[in-house]
């Protein structure tokens, strides 16, 4: 296996290589300080299995390094390793094609357990992206009742409508890896294991739906 680390501190990439040993043998991994050296790797060995990528690099940001590889690598997946607690920076990632998000306070044996999960075709989602961590929303027309984000309520809305993860990705322009993270989430959510069921949740909670005819 051949995992790419991309993060400007010496001692955390030390760090993450303990944690990797425990991942797979035999392991290669690459170190790269910055974005920019990030990618010359990553065009050098087009075979990796894994990149773990920080978004607060010196040089181009750590987003701007996730497009290029949910672009130019899309079957290779990439794991943001960030000490941003920001909700906003998480859903930011996913957007764009993470297949997970790891705070950097994240103890050795989660971070083992989400990156098997991710190897595996999962899609790793930390505690406080699932959590209804804000009110109930007004403003824009619809309440947040079942603790899902703004995001969740409209993949849930084309769900109800029958859309495939497929369909509902290209409709919201968003990876389909990304929808399948918001689907899981939100039938933890719902409290159900399949879309009919959330459907049926759906009706019965009288949770309110974005209009989204114009997507």
């Amino acid at each position: 296996m051949k995992i790419l680390i991309a993060d400007d501190h010496a001692l955390f990439r030390e760090g993450i290589c303990h944690v990797l040993d425990d991942l797979a043998q035999p392991l290669t991994v690459l170190e790269a300080a910055d974005c920019q050296q990030a990618i010359q790797y990553a065009m050098q060995h087009p075979d990796l299995d894994l990149v773990l990528l920080d978004l607060c690099m010196p040089g181009e940001d750590g987003f701007t390094a996730l497009e290029f590889f949910a672009s130019r690598f899309p079957a290779t997946p990439v794991v943001i390793l960030s000490a941003s607690d920001q909700r906003s920076d998480m859903q930011r990632a996913l957007d764009l094609g993470a297949m997970g998000f790891i705070p950097k306070d994240t103890s050795g044996s989660v971070m083992l357990g989400a990156l098997n999960l991710v190897l595996s075709g999962g899609v790793y989602i930390p505690p406080s992206m699932i959590k209804n961590e804000h009110p109930p929303m007004h403003g824009d027309g619809y309440k947040n009742e079942a603790g899902l984000t703004p995001r969740q309520l409209e993949v849930l809305a084309l769900l109800v409508e029958g859309g495939a993860n497929k369909e509902i990705a290209r409709r919201l322009n968003l990876a389909e890896a990304t929808v399948k993270m918001h689907v899981t989430a939100i039938l933890k959510s719902l409290d159900v294991n399949n879309r009919i069921r959330a459907a049926r949740a759906v009706e019965q909670a009288g949770i309110t739906l974005p209009d989204m005819s114009d997507s």
